[in-house]
């Protein structure tokens, strides 16, 4: 962990001292505004760590500007530095092929005041609109069928929402416009794969979280699975809060629901000790006393080998994790990680859908995909081919 937490820290500062040392020379010749730039610039970049230490220490009233600004921060850090490479390698290939005028690179030209300009004008309207996406969330509808028969049930509305981060930049107000959209849906069962909470949770914030969630409505009930950041801020403190707001979390864990279905939740691979197999979903099917002559749905929070739930017999996966991408073009990235990054797939008798959360992790900014809350028509006793 401390060697992970050097390399990230690394990256960080490095990262960031070359986009302060563009911007500087960028400002030239003046000095008023490049002293406020590199003052402003060192401070934000500042911000975030100072902020995760003051709230390891417990003074979580003065960390919260600290961790916003600096969520903030990681935005103009990744187009900061986005622009500077790409503006570095223009410079490269005129060093080469000479297309740029001589006046542009000459000592007295205003260039690198209006290449900055320019960065940070498109950094600055990327973060605004960006932030304003990040708080509207849409509503995904699926009609999708399942052949198997569910006892007497021939349709089930679900809800799904993932990847809420709710904590010190996904709070109480919008924890409550989100309960109160998923409610309006009317959903006779609601899933949530993972990462309901943040890792800056306090114990303030779980009494308001478990004010708020108890306020969920689902004839069947509404179900958890805990993903990578429920471990990081304290897997078991936080297991109880989401069970003592009447959500039944499982983990490595089959049910049978309303005599209907076979519902399965996995543990995430985060929470396994170093070198623990992860438990195969048959197995944990086989544990329970369950085969999949039922429909089986599965709670998965990341979306990783969709090949396990086809070979357990599994009808449909929904998992999140990925968030789409969250920030241009980490999403395009996103995509040659993950099979499934973001959306629907079949593949054989098997159906999958990831959605890309309906929160925000790190900056409460997407600029690479939109929230969503998804709200899933399903039948069955029906080919869905």
């Amino acid at each position: 962990m401390f060697v992970l937490l050097a390399v990230a820290l690394s990256i960080y500062g490095l990262i960031n001292f070359y986009v302060l040392r563009r911007g500087a020379q960028a400002l030239g010749e003046y000095s008023t505004a490049k002293l406020v730039f590199m003052a402003a610039f060192i401070a934000m970049t500042l911000a975030y760590p100072l902020g995760r230490v003051l709230m390891s220490l417990g003074r979580n009233s003065l960390s919260s500007p600290f961790i916003m600004a600096g969520s903030f921060h990681m935005v103009v850090m990744l187009y900061g530095f986005i622009g500077a490479v790409l503006i570095d390698l223009v410079r490269l290939l005129n060093a080469f092929f000479h297309f740029l005028p001589r006046s542009f690179s000459s000592r007295s030209s205003s260039a690198g005041l209006v290449l900055f300009l320019a960065v940070a004008g498109i950094t600055v309207l990327s973060i605004a609109a960006g932030a304003y996406n990040a708080v509207r969330p849409r509503t995904v509808e699926l009609d999708l069928a399942i052949s198997k028969k569910a006892g007497g049930m021939e349709r089930l509305t679900i809800v799904v929402a993932s990847d809420l981060h709710f904590g010190t930049l996904v709070g109480r107000s919008r924890l409550e416009k989100v309960v109160d959209r998923i409610n309006a849906l009317d959903p006779d069962v609601i899933f949530l794969p993972g990462d309901i909470v943040d890792e800056t949770v306090t114990a303030k914030d779980e009494v308001e979280f478990s004010a708020i969630m108890r306020m969920l409505r689902a004839p069947l009930g509404v179900f958890a699975v805990p993903g990578n950041h429920e471990f990081y801020s304290g897997l078991e403190r936080n297991l109880a809060c989401l069970r003592a707001c009447g959500i039944m979390v499982l983990e490595d864990e089959a049910i049978g629901v309303a005599g209907a279905f076979v519902l399965v939740g996995r543990r995430d691979p985060s929470s396994l000790a170093p070198m623990e197999p992860r438990l195969l979903i048959r197995d944990i099917l086989a544990k329970h006393g369950f085969d999949d002559r039922l429909p089986v749905i599965l709670l998965d929070h990341q979306p990783a080998h969709l090949e396990e739930a086809s070979r357990a017999g599994v009808d449909l996966q929904l998992s999140g994790h990925t968030h789409a991408g969250q920030l241009f073009p980490l999403d395009l990235i996103n995509r040659m990680v993950w099979e499934l990054n973001w959306g629907y797939l079949r593949k054989g008798d098997t159906q999958y859908y990831v959605t890309s959360g309906v929160g925000t992790w790190g900056p409460p900014v997407r600029t690479g995909s939109r929230p969503e809350i998804v709200r899933i028509h399903l039948t069955f006793g029906e080919d869905g081919k």
